[in-house]
């Protein structure tokens, strides 16, 4: 009799112990995941649906009716221009961990080797909804001189995006460092405003407008947080609008290639977070 109660009980161990580790690992690797698109358009529809099914387990994808409804209840200025407080919104309501903005489109190009030619395209945003960060931004692209057989090559080489987008999501950390927090600038006419200088550049640097941009035309918005230490390096930046198209990395690197004098408050340096803001847009070469 006793041996059978010893035998229950470590049995009902067992079962504890086994119903911990898959809440624990449906926790850790059940992602959610929400594949948008705010255009909405056949093309999108097509390809994000060919993409939800090569998406491999344990993440989890989102009914696609059901993300968007509830996407289209949030307000958002551009989906491809994304604060992270939008980011963060969108998340929430939609319900998921983790979404991807899908554009499929294409557009016909000439050159001066190849006159008359289709290029059709896709372009991927994969945001981390809990910070609202920018975790990856891809474009894979297709040309051929018919218009089906690129818009063919882009939707069969679906599964390898996939693939690559489900290893991205396996490996990636569940949650990104936070920057360290330090003093931000505070609103004119306050007390911590007085006789405060906040960080400048000694010589201010352009941000690049990429070739890839220019190519697909993009306008857009990058908003960069820096942390500006005492002694006028660069502690850190976090990009708080992102856009995608190499510009979030054009704007970082334009800030950290600047020497900055730091924030001087009563003649005393000081560490101090600043928000930059780019604004790119196409200019037609002479």
């Amino acid at each position: 009799m006793r041996s059978r109660n010893f035998i229950t009980a470590r049995r009902g161990t067992v079962f504890l112990a086994l119903g911990c580790f898959l809440f624990m690992t449906g926790t850790a690797l059940g992602q959610r995941l929400a594949i948008l698109t705010p255009d909405n358009t056949p093309k999108d529809i097509a390809y994000a649906a060919e993409l939800a099914q090569s998406i491999s387990p344990p993440v989890r994808v989102i009914d696609r009716e059901q993300a968007e409804a509830a996407f289209r209840s949030v307000t958002v200025a551009n989906a491809f221009n994304m604060t992270i407080h939008e980011a963060k919104a969108t998340a929430a309501v939609v319900g998921c961990d983790l979404f991807l903005v899908v554009r499929a489109s294409g557009i016909r190009r000439t050159s001066v080797s190849r006159l008359n030619f289709f290029e059709a395209y896709a372009v991927h945003y994969l945001v981390d909804g809990r910070t609202g960060e920018l975790s990856e931004w891809r474009i894979k692209t297709f040309e051929n001189e018919s218009e089906g057989q690129a818009e063919s090559a882009l939707i069969a080489s679906v599964t390898e995006t996939a693939r690559e987008l489900s290893t991205k999501l396996r490996t990636s950390p569940a949650i990104n460092a936070a920057i360290e927090k330090i003093e931000t600038v505070p609103d004119e006419g306050t007390a911590a405003a007085t006789n405060l200088k906040t960080p400048v550049p000694y010589k201010r640097i352009k941000p690049e407008y990429t070739r890839t941009a220019y190519l697909y035309d993009v306008r857009a918005t990058v908003d960069i947080e820096v942390d500006v230490d005492a002694d006028g390096t660069i502690r850190g930046t976090k990009i708080v609008r992102w856009a995608g198209y190499g510009l979030d990395e054009s704007a970082e690197t334009a800030v950290r290639a600047m020497n900055w004098r730091p924030a001087m408050r009563n003649g005393k340096p000081l560490p101090m977070r600043i928000l930059l803001r780019y604004n790119f847009t196409k200019i037609e070469k002479e």
